[in-house]
């Protein structure tokens, strides 16, 4: 299923569908292999020659398929360990940032303990389920992402200008609300400030929230992921039915086509 209902389906059977795949030998050798390199002190360089820890270590973080980016997660890697540094600051990406303060490489080493290594792994798992989700129904995967995120994002007690640039920062969670919130496709070519403002006043106008920290709520994360959905099936089918076109076929009673969400769909549609 898609869309909504979809959506509703894969929370209810998410627990065993995610401990089915994590169980399949590919992820479970990943992550023996994850386990066995990290276990013990490495070095910067070593982790930057072996693709299959980078690809497994990165997945952990939502970045997997850029571990061909070798100069760029080099100086990633290396500019977290920078006092001075502002590079992550103006990346504005909180995967990266992420990824950069856990794979901490001081004086070019890198030591974890069981329990941080214990939860990569898990990170690995549940990253590599969402991807394999998504080759099915990006939408879904979106969502989930949306879900992993947003709670650390709005909930992290920083400032709400901050917040709201990470909101931006983060691909996922800014795709969402983008769709969910009728936000224009050409938004990222405005100032980013603008973008902030504009941010805000959308989700106070769309999804009633003042406060930036609110959307950590459990039930603020599922209204904009309900509203992704339902705004996602009313984009999509636009371009063959108008909301009239819609409207009429409901009260005539001919809903072939347009599934039981429709007057939901039509009447989210107005708002």
């Amino acid at each position: 299923m898609s869309g909504y209902g979809g959506w509703k389906f894969l929370q209810s059977t998410y627990s065993n569908q995610l401990e089915s795949f994590s169980d399949s030998a590919s992820i479970k050798n990943d992550r023996e292999y994850l386990t066995e390199k990290l276990s013990k002190p490495i070095t910067l360089d070593d982790f930057m020659s072996d693709r299959r820890l980078m690809r497994v270590s990165m997945t952990a973080f939502d970045l997997g398929g850029e571990e061909w980016k070798g100069g760029f997660i080099r100086k990633v890697l290396e500019e977290a360990v920078t006092p001075d540094s502002s590079f992550l600051k103006r990346l504005n990406n909180p995967a990266y940032t992420s990824f950069a303060e856990t794979f901490k490489f001081t004086d070019g080493k890198l030591s974890l303990d069981a329990d941080k290594l214990e939860t990569i792994g898990e990170n690995f798992e549940t990253a590599s389920f969402r991807a394999a989700v998504g080759n099915v129904d990006e939408n879904m995967r979106l969502s989930l992402n949306y879900q992993s995120k947003i709670v650390d994002i709005a909930a992290s007690g920083s400032s709400e200008k901050t917040i709201l640039y990470r909101l931006l920062g983060s691909v996922p969670v800014r795709t969402v609300l983008q769709t969910a919130l009728g936000l224009p496709s050409d938004l990222t070519k405005l100032d980013i400030d603008r973008q902030a403002d504009i941010l805000k006043d959308k989700l106070q106008s769309k999804l009633g929230i003042t406060n930036v920290a609110d959307l950590a709520s459990l039930d603020n994360v599922e209204k904009a992921i309900q509203r992704f959905h339902v705004m996602d099936t009313i984009n999509t089918g636009s371009a063959n039915y108008s909301p009239q076109s819609v409207a009429l076929s409901i009260l005539s009673g001919n809903t072939s086509g347009f599934g039981a969400v429709a007057s939901q769909n039509l009447f989210l549609s107005q708002f």
